[in-house]
Parts: C-alpha cells; sequence; structure tokens
C-alpha cells in the first residue's frame, strides 16, 4: 500500500471509529490507540502529496534536533516558527511580563479578533527581542531539556552526558546487527523541565541486506498538523544515517500510542480525504558530507514536489 494511502486510511478511521476524548489544551480530540503505517523510502520520499508540507521548516528542526539545540533562535533565524507558542507561553506567564492578561491566549486568540490581533502584536514583539537581545533569547528562547537536548546530552545519576544519537551512529557503522541502535527522549526525571514532554518518544534503527530501516514510536500523534512533519522529518533522518553509515534507505515506520484528530480539525481532515494522491518527490542531499552533524540547509534539496494546496487548522497549544 502506498504510504500515503495509509496514512490517510488513519485519519479516516479516526473519523470513523475514534473515541471522543478530552485533552489537555480544552480542545477534544477524535482518538484511537495503537495504529501502524510504513512508508517504503525506494519509492520516494514521504512528503504528503495531498496538501502541501513545508519541507524548509522539517529540515531546519530536524538540524536543531541533531545540533542539540533547545533554543528557539536558531529556527527564528531559519524563519520557522512552529516552536514559538511554547517559548512565547514561558514569557507570558512570567512576572517580567507587563501586558493584559493572555493565559488562555491559544484559544481565545482563536475567537477574539481584537485579542487576536494584539496576541500577534506580542508575538512579533518576543520574536525581534529573541533574535536581537542575548539576555533575552537565552531566558525565554530555550524550552528546557527538549529533543535536541535528550538526543545529543541525556545527563545520567553519575552526572555524565550521553551523546546518543553519536553512539547510535557509530553503532550501525561498526555493529550493523545490533538491537540497541536506540535514542530515547523520554527522559522522566526532566519531563519538569521541558516545555513540552516528546510526542515522538524513541525511535531504532535496523539494518538488513545492504539497507537502514527506522521505527518511531509516538506516544501523542497530533494526526492531522503533527505527524505530516514527523513522517517527514524521521524519514529524513534516516536518509542523512544511512548516507553517513554507507547504507541504502530501507523503511519508516511509524507506530503510535494516542493517534488523535483535534475537534477543530474535522473539516480540514475531510477535505485532505476528499483529494487525490500525487507522485511523491524524490530528496536529494550532498554526497560530499560524510558526518551527520555537518549537514546544513543548503545540502538537502526536494525534487518534483507538487502538492495540493496548503489546508490551514489551529494548532492546540
Amino acid at each position: 500500500m502506498n504510504g500515503e494511502q495509509a496514512y490517510l486510511n488513519l485519519c479516516k478511521q479516526i473519523l470513523e471509529k475514534g473515541h471522543v476524548k478530552g485533552d489537555r489544551t480544552g480542545t477534544g480530540t477524535y482518538s484511537v490507540f495503537g495504529d501502524q503505517i510504513r512508508f517504503d523510502l525506494q519509492k520516494g520520499f514521504p512528503l504528503l502529496t495531498t496538501k502541501r508540507v513545508p519541507f524548509r521548516l522539517i529540515v531546519t528542526e530536524l538540524l536543531w534536533f541533531i545540533n542539540g539545540d533547545t533554543n528557539i533562535r536558531y529556527l527564528l533565524e531559519h524563519n520557522n516558527n512552529i516552536w514559538n507558542e511554547w517559548a512565547f507561553e514561558k514569557w507570558i506567564k512570567s512576572e517580567e511580563y507587563k501586558g493584559i492578561d493572555m493565559t488562555d491566549f491559544g484559544m481565545r486568540s482563536q475567537r477574539d479578533e481584537k485579542f487576536k490581533k494584539h496576541y500577534e502584536e506580542e508575538m512579533e514583539t518576543f520574536k525581534y527581542r529573541i533574535l536581537n537581545d542575548d539576555e533575552f533569547a537565552q531566558k525565554y528562547g530555550d524550552l528546557g531539556f527538549v529533543y535536541g537536548k535528550q538526543w545529543r546530552d541525556w545527563r545520567t545519576s553519575k552526572g555524565e552526558t550521553i551523546d546518543q544519537l553519536r553512539q547510535v551512529v557509530d553503532s550501525i557503522k561498526h555493529n550493523p546487527n545490533s538491537r540497541r541502535h536506540i535514542v530515547s527522549a523520554w527522559n522522566p526525571e526532566d519531563i519538569p523541565s521541558m516545555a513540552l514532554p516528546p510526542c515522538h518518544t524513541l525511535f531504532q534503527f535496523y539494518v538488513a541486506d545492504g539497507k537502514l530501516s527506522c521505527q518511531l514510536y509516538q506516544r501523542s500523534a497530533d494526526v492531522f498538523l503533527g505527524v505530516p512533519f514527523n513522517i517527514a522529518s524521521y524519514a529524513l533522518l534516516t536518509e542523512l544515517i544511512a548516507h553517513v553509515c554507507g547504507l541504502e534507505p530501507g523503511e519508516f515506520i511509524h507506530t503510535f500510542g494516542d493517534a488523535h484528530i483535534y475537534a477543530n480539525h474535522l473539516e480540514q481532515v475531510k477535505t485532505q480525504l476528499d483529494r487525490s494522491i500525487r507522485q511523491a518527490p524524490l530528496l536529494k542531499i550532498n554526497k560530499n558530507i560524510t558526518n551527520l552533524f555537518d549537514f546544513e540547509l543548503h545540502d538537502i534539496e526536494l525534487i518534483g514536489y507538487d502538492p495540493h494546496p496548503t489546508i490551514k487548522a489551529p494548532i492546540a497549544v
């Protein structure tokens, strides 16, 4: 089955059989538990074609993770705003913030046009200060011990640190048959120090027949907005690691815990389900790069991406 068709089938299953549940954001979801979709990376790069997914944002976020960064300044420098709300929330809940009460800024900005305008103005001020004020960026731009920190700088009880990602690349190169090619972002001790506990919690690599495959376990999956990013991000990570390890890309397997569609995304999902799947694009990476940690944005290119138009939907924070 085409990987994108498997994704659309998951969407349809949630609409038809999902349990109606409350959630942390107060939005409400339709949810199923325990599912899996697979993508053959030999058949093209799995960036959805039934709606436009912004590949550049995926690349810059992944490079941010790979570099162990946890501050949104790097993302903003690349015009990537996908983590802004969590850092912004930290600022507006601080004693330093002197504006109007924006405790429920996420939901209220969707209902109240005057408030939405104020929210957007405050967000622009926040972004400007992150980019231009080192002290402010250090204090409010950092998201805590999120993905990049756990991947590259996991703290141990002995006060040491573990570079999980570097270790797993070395393990794939020198002990490809190992069943321990695992990176975990779920560090229970650090959860209180994270702006958002990791949704994509653990991934494992598998080498067979000269190909590298990756399986991701995602505890919580926003199927309409988040999962298309996650699919492309981990497929890209697999492609990059396969390249530096001298392997071909194999499969990306996406395994879900709570896979849900937010109640305010239902019409958008239905629109997407009415669209036809188009030819998957191809990925081109700079073959001269031999170290995973040397990749930059210009080393990664997408060819032949011709999707249906973007479908906008509010993010639940």
